[in-house]
């Protein structure tokens, strides 16, 4: 079989699962995560063995019972890395890719700003990123989920990225005061209602963690609130508080920030042009 076979063999029964573009996405990486062979590199000159073909049956059985191609391929790509992920972990979105852009930009401007908290971390993606495109700053990360830290934890290690990650649920007040004060935060709390839980995409809801998926009830701005209190308290005066959110729930968040005492607060588009990015200043 060679390469144009296989990517057309995996195509066809994808289509009954997605759109064609995503379909054709979910092949390329397939290809190149699974047996080495990059787009430019379909042809019909590329070829696969025999039992590169059995594997690549066995990935397509996975992939029609909606099981996301990162997890099956245990890797997603995020911001120029390759990042391992598991169902502990959230698959890191090109939208995040913004949110880091956007650390960056301001930790540019603002010199003073020397060390960062990611809050929810999941895989690591947001502070090894940051970590491996500004080596000078001091990035630390928390997450509920141990699992989710280790994760986390053998990223940083293979991308050789000095992060110090911490287990702590932000939700709980009392373990806030283990915790030092950072010049920057940046999270992508869990936002998606119990009433949304029926609209997601079914490779979301049955294989991506609940735990950084869902806020909890029908208060998708449950996080939003408490790493606002947060922030109030372990900001430096001056610093920065960055969420990712959606379009729909980026109104609210603006006034729950506001109604907290920040300052300087800003919004986002994505580059599909919908609001999903805020962040505001705590008065100096």
């Amino acid at each position: 079989m060679t390469a144009t076979q296989a990517l057309k063999h995996i195509v066809q029964p994808l289509l009954d699962h997605y759109d064609p573009g995503e379909s054709v996405s979910i092949a390329s990486i397939v290809l190149e995560d699974a047996f080495g062979i990059k787009p430019s590199q379909i042809s019909e000159d590329s070829k696969l063995t025999k039992e590169q073909q059995i594997e690549l049956d066995r990935i397509i059985q996975r992939l029609l019972t909606n099981e996301p191609v990162q997890y099956i391929m245990g890797q997603a790509a995020f911001y120029g890395y390759r990042f391992k992920v598991s169902p502990a972990v959230l698959i890191p979105r090109p939208e995040t890719e913004e949110s880091v852009d956007w650390v960056l930009e301001t930790a540019k401007q603002h010199p003073e700003i020397r060390t960062i908290l990611d809050i929810g971390t999941g895989s690591g993606c947001i502070p090894v990123s940051l970590k491996k495109r500004r080596p000078d700053l001091d990035v630390h990360a928390l997450d509920v989920s141990p699992a989710a830290l280790e994760v986390a934890n053998e990223n940083a290690l293979r991308l050789h990225a000095d992060v110090h990650f911490y287990e702590v649920n932000i939700l709980e007040k009392k373990a806030w005061k283990a915790l030092p004060k950072f010049d920057l935060i940046v999270s992508n709390p869990p936002y998606v209602t119990e009433e949304e839980r029926s609209i997601l995409p079914k490779n979301v809801v049955e294989y991506e963690p609940h735990l950084a998926l869902f806020a909890g009830g029908n208060d998708a701005q449950r996080f939003v609130k408490k790493i606002g209190e947060f922030g109030v308290k372990h900001l430096n005066p001056g610093g920065w508080l960055f969420l990712e959110t959606n379009e729909f729930y980026v109104p609210s968040s603006s006034d729950i920030l506001a109604k907290l005492g920040y300052v300087e607060i800003e919004t986002r588009q994505d580059l599909n042009k919908r609001d999903r990015m805020i962040c505001g200043r705590r008065p100096v």
